[in-house]
């Protein structure tokens, strides 16, 4: 029997490359854009082994730009960057969807905004030209993330979406991430309540990845770090989220690194028979070849992995 269209794609692909190192790999691009959450640190600590591959490469001239779809500006970040101990030598710079949307609305002067989001992300809007109301009379909505992840999901916001969506207000997602670990937790995030949102009927604008302009942005800003204009072939982009980071990049004609041990690591885990009777002697087999390849079927393909960046 011939074999599928989808069938001859899967097996012109090349295997996913599974790296323990990345200091031979890496080392082949001029520059790195390295996710935050889930890379660096997992939102209460920094990942030491990812701070000193990032330090490494920099040392030896390589060039890091943290690339974060956080919805607070860049100063913030880097705040919480050092906070959780992610040192200054593992990057050169950081932009985030903050960035991004506060570009935005510098170009909506004195706009009516409803901030749907948690007041941790309040920074967003400082010296902007605008004013923060409530629903009913705001113009637009600058989505954030929830007022509570740690206890609330997607659910919790059905009727207040289902009211701006019927206004016809636009919304600015200023986080299209859906989830990110906290420590060994999955929370929602803003991309979660705009694809409900969408759904809706309502309009939405994403500032973040996998879209074009915060790729933009970041070829720019490498270009000025490295003193001249790169080509997507000297880039490597390193991530953890399947539709944001390795999609992002692949769209982007990056080369993509996916770190297997972040956001999608429990769909990588298989058990193993050790061989005995005794079921207890079955063991966890993280990061299964078979797995990995089964997780990017149906997704466009990072040309190696890693289950953490070390």
């Amino acid at each position: 029997m011939d074999s599928t269209p989808k069938e001859q794609g899967e097996a012109s692909r090349p295997p996913i490359q599974m790296l323990d190192s990345i200091a031979e790999f890496g080392h082949r691009y001029p520059a790195w854009i390295v996710d935050i959450w889930g890379v660096m640190h997992d939102g209460i600590r920094a990942n030491e082994k990812a701070v000193a591959a990032a330090a490494g490469y920099r040392a030896q001239g390589g060039v890091v730009l943290l690339l974060s779809n956080s919805p607070r500006p860049s100063p913030e970040v880097q705040a919480q960057l050092s906070a959780l101990g992610v040192l200054e030598t593992a990057y050169d710079d950081t932009l985030t969807s903050g960035d991004l949307t506060r570009h935005e609305l510098e170009m909506r002067p004195g706009a009516k905004v409803f901030h749907l989001g948690p007041e941790r992300d309040a920074p967003i809007f400082t010296g902007l030209d605008l004013t923060l109301t409530d629903p009913d009379r705001a113009e637009l909505i600058v989505c954030s993330g929830l007022f509570k992840d740690d206890v609330e999901g997607p659910e919790d916001y059905h009727d207040l979406l289902s009211n701006m969506a019927a206004r016809g207000l636009p919304m600015f997602c200023a986080n299209p991430d859906h989830m990110v670990e906290r420590g060994s937790e999955l929370v929602y995030c803003a991309g979660a309540l705009a694809d409900v949102y969408e759904d809706m009927g309502g309009e939405v604008t994403y500032a973040g990845k996998p879209y074009d302009p915060i790729y933009q942005l970041a070829f720019k800003k490498l270009g000025d770090l490295s003193g001249r204009e790169l080509e997507p072939r000297e880039i490597l982009a390193i991530g953890d989220g399947i539709n944001t980071d390795i999609r992002g990049a692949v769209n982007a004609k990056l080369d993509a690194l996916f770190i297997a041990g972040g956001l999608h690591a429990s769909d990588l885990r298989t058990i193993a028979s050790a061989g005995g009777a005794d079921q207890s002697d079955d063991v966890e087999v993280l990061y299964d070849g078979a797995l990995l390849a089964k997780l990017f079927a149906d997704q466009q393909h990072p040309v190696a992995a890693m289950r953490e960046l070390a």
